[in-house]
Order: C-alpha cells, then structure tokens, then sequence
C-alpha cells in the first residue's frame, strides 16, 4: 500500500523570492507499506512547475500499490510525485534488506557536507542585516531577481565580507540586467549566478559574457534537460522534486558530470526527511544547498543534524 499525507511546517521567518514569499512549507509525506516495513519519503509540490497538493496525491494516489522503483520511473513523469515514492520505495527496500541506500546504490560511504543558507529576498538593510547575523557561516546563497537588485548585493557583501556568495535570481532578470549587474558580481566576490533569465528567455546566455559561473535550475530537470543547456550553463542544480526521485537525480548528476558540468545539489524548503536522499547526491558535488531544515521553526523529530552550516549525514531510522 501507497499513503499520502500532507504536512506543514511553519518557518521560522517568511521566505521570499522573486515569485513571491511564505511562511510555511506545505509537503506529502508518502509511505510505502510491504511485509510489514514501512518505508518514507517527503515531497514540495511546486506551483512554478503545475504542481500542487491535491494534483500530486491524485498522481500518487493513481498509482498500483505494489509498482516497483524500475517501473515508476515510466509511470510518472519528473515532478514531486514520482519523488517522494521514488525516496520511499529506496527507504523500504533498504529496511526491508537491512542495507543502507548508499550500499544498494554502490555508492560511498555518505559524510557530513557544508551545505550554503539562504537570505530570502528583501530591501538592502534587512538583508543586510540578515547577512551579518549569518556572516559566520561560509557559504551564503542571496535570493535576487529584481531590477534593483545592486544595492542589495552591496548591502549582503557589507553584511558579510568574507564570506562566500552564490545569487539565485529565480528568472527575475532580463538579459540587460544581468549584463548590467555581472561586472558588479565579479567585483563583490559572487561565486555564481543560478538561472538568471527566465526559461523560455535563456538562449541569450549564449549570446553573452558569463564572467561567474551560471547554473540552470529551472531550466534543468532530468537528464532530457542536458541537450538544451549547451553553451549557456556551466552548472546544473539537482533537486530531487525536479528530477523525480534519487534514482533520476543519481543519473543526471553521472550524465552532467560526464558532459562537462559542475554539480550543485539543491532543495526545494522541506523538512529533513526531503533532503535525507539529497545528501548522497551531494557528495562531491561543488556547492550544496540542502539548508531547508534550517529555515523551518521545527522540524521532524529524529531529523539530520546540523552544526552550523555542516549537515550530517541522516540516521537510519529517517531515512535510507
């Protein structure tokens, strides 16, 4: 049998971006019940991508109680659906067996990763603020994507002067605008730039200087997404809800990586059962962004550990 629940998680501040804020994570907890092992995954059901909760339930709801892993990845198309099943039948099969995921993947050993934490989208002086109470932590990912975004990024780099900065403008600017701001990016030490032109708009990156690395996130899904990122991106970002599942994102990371890419592991903000499956996509990937857990005001009890901005690995009885 495949339940579904839905769950919410307040957090700890409201969250904004370029599409708009909130202030709660709303996921699906997705349990697979076989032979008496229960085993679980967590998904965020995005309205950038058509998706909420009742359209995901019905999807998983749909689908035979006893589909395997092999044939779900036909069944559901890339999305939060086929993940949280995807991450739930990984966690079965593991429990079932007594074998942790990474040894039924043939992958190593996972160990604690430096994950960046997010300052959301607001004026200059909250976000500087912001900046300087985390300005401990080395990694800091800046939520962007307006065409006033300069003063922000000075204000962030006043907050935190030492250390390092990746932007995530979430389709919010125009090709002038990034053309306009990314002298400004090199000059105040931003490390990269994630999806700065809309979806449909972003061929122009091809057309125009990249001084810091670019990173599709939108624009890349599942390993059909390589082909068009091709001239434009140095980077994908992998999420688990974009890729439908570990077992997609396992894949796309060996397929990019095999076409020249650098790897970044993100997260769409969830509990620890949601980026539990993210950490061994994580390992060795350039920059992680798995700080969900932070953002929340609590989280799932038994979640993954986190000491500062260094997470732990999950322990078996979340997940994997």
């Amino acid at each position: 049998m495949i339940s579904v629940t839905p769950d919410t998680f307040p957090l700890a501040q409201a969250f904004t971006i370029s599409r708009g804020s909130r202030t709660e994570a709303r996921v699906l907890t997705v349990r697979v019940i076989r032979d008496g092992v229960v085993g679980q995954g967590e998904c965020v059901p995005y309205a950038r991508y058509g998706e909420s909760l009742d359209s995901v339930t019905a999807e998983i709801e749909a689908l035979p109680p006893d589909i395997s892993r092999q044939n779900l990845q036909h069944a559901l198309p890339p999305g939060a659906a086929r993940n949280a099943v995807d991450c739930a039948l990984w966690d079965w099969q593991a429990k079932k067996t007594g074998t942790p995921v990474w040894r039924l993947a043939a992958l190593p050993r996972p160990r604690p990763v430096t994950t960046a934490y997010t300052i959301s989208l607001g004026d200059p002086a909250t976000m500087e603020a912001e900046a300087a109470k985390q300005a401990h932590r080395p990694l800091l990912k800046i939520k962007l994507g307006t065409p006033d975004d300069m003063a922000r990024l000075e204000a962030v780099r006043r907050g935190a002067p030492d250390a390092r900065i990746i932007v995530d403008a979430n389709e919010g600017w125009t090709a002038e605008t990034y053309t306009d701001l990314a002298p400004h990016l090199l000059r105040l030490g931003v490390a990269l730039v994630e999806q700065p032109l809309p979806v449909g708009d972003d061929d122009l990156l091809s057309e125009i200087e990249r001084p810091v690395p670019v990173c599709a996130d939108e624009s890349c899904h599942d390993r059909a997404s390589l082909p068009a990122l091709a001239g434009k991106y140095d980077m994908v970002n992998i999420k688990l809800d974009k890729t439908g599942g570990l077992t997609e994102a396992l894949a796309l990371k060996t397929a990019a990586e095999e076409v020249g890419y650098a790897i970044m592991v993100g997260c769409i903000v969830g509990s620890s059962l949601a980026m539990a499956p993210a950490v061994l996509v994580a390992q060795g990937a350039e920059v992680v962004d798995l700080d969900g857990p932070l953002l929340l005001a609590k989280d799932r009890e038994g979640g993954i550990r986190y000491e500062g901005s260094v997470m732990g690995v999950p322990g078996a009885e979340l997940w994997g």
